[in-house]
């Protein structure tokens, strides 16, 4: 059984999260596509919900935040690295030509945490952990199996990684166009170019969970209110698809090859 039992390496996706405008129906929806469990949280933690799959800390579910007079925001899954030190991270991602977009705050005993962007514009997480080290299970149907960067400009997003995390980049064989972002060796993601992306689509972080179907999970979400993005088609990993929720949050399914 793929479970995580201890902390992860600094620069290695450890959580994913997603803000919903609705939390309740993003709750419900991902409990009958993944088989998640979940309810709304604590209001010490604005009601962010810790997501579990047989009873294992999975991916966590919050209600967005909006400012009064402001729009809501996309509703989108963002990736978070971790990290040993996030103060010492947010002094990085600035040094390193990154953005802050919201500094380290402490999140309770469970963790410390950081919101950023890369110089080529890709938002995504920082997770420094106490009490909880991330995701407790992965690579297996309805965890999350893969995060990837697709990005306007491979070689700034890759130095980047390298300079705040230590990270290193190389080819993945057989896939021409996609480097492994490699942490003592071991490849934990990827950083792709946007040339699989619409047109006009930023750079961001993309997030994999695995299927033990991929073609019944992808008619379960449209029946479900779902929208496909791209339809399932075999690949050298496997068969994938690229779907949104109905708030209209992009993620990837796979069933490995």
């Amino acid at each position: 059984m793929p479970e995580v039992t201890a902390r992860y390496l600094p620069g290695t996706p450890c959580w994913v999260d997603l803000m919903a405008g609705d939390q309740q129906a993003a709750l419900d929806f991902y409990r009958d596509l993944f088989g998640w469990q979940g309810e709304v949280g604590p209001a010490e933690f604005g009601g962010y919900a810790i997501c579990s799959l047989n009873g294992r800390p999975v991916a966590g579910i919050g209600p967005q935040t909006v400012p009064a007079g402001e729009p809501p925001p996309p509703v989108v899954w963002t990736t978070y690295l971790a990290t040993d030190d996030a103060d010492a991270t947010r002094a990085a991602v600035d040094a390193a030509g990154g953005t802050t977009l919201m500094p380290a705050v402490d999140v309770g005993t469970v963790g410390r945490m950081l919101v950023a962007s890369d110089p080529t514009g890709a938002v995504f997480g920082v997770w420094q952990p106490l009490d909880f080290f991330g995701a407790h299970v992965v690579n297996e149907p309805g965890a999350l199996t893969w995060n990837d960067l697709h990005t306007s400009d491979v070689g700034a997003a890759s130095a980047f990684l390298g300079a705040v995390f230590g990270a290193e980049t190389a080819e993945i064989a057989g896939m021409p166009g996609h480097l492994g972002i490699r942490v003592e060796g071991r490849t934990v993601g990827g950083v792709t170019g946007l040339q699989t992306d619409p047109p006009g689509c930023p750079s961001h972080w993309r997030v994999w969970f695995a299927a033990d179907d991929t073609d019944s999970t992808v008619d379960a979400l449209v029946k479900a209110g779902g929208t496909v993005l791209a339809p399932p088609a075999d690949g050298p990993a496997g068969r994938s698809a690229l779907v949104a929720d109905p708030q209209g949050a992009a993620f990837a399914v796979i069933t490995p090859a």
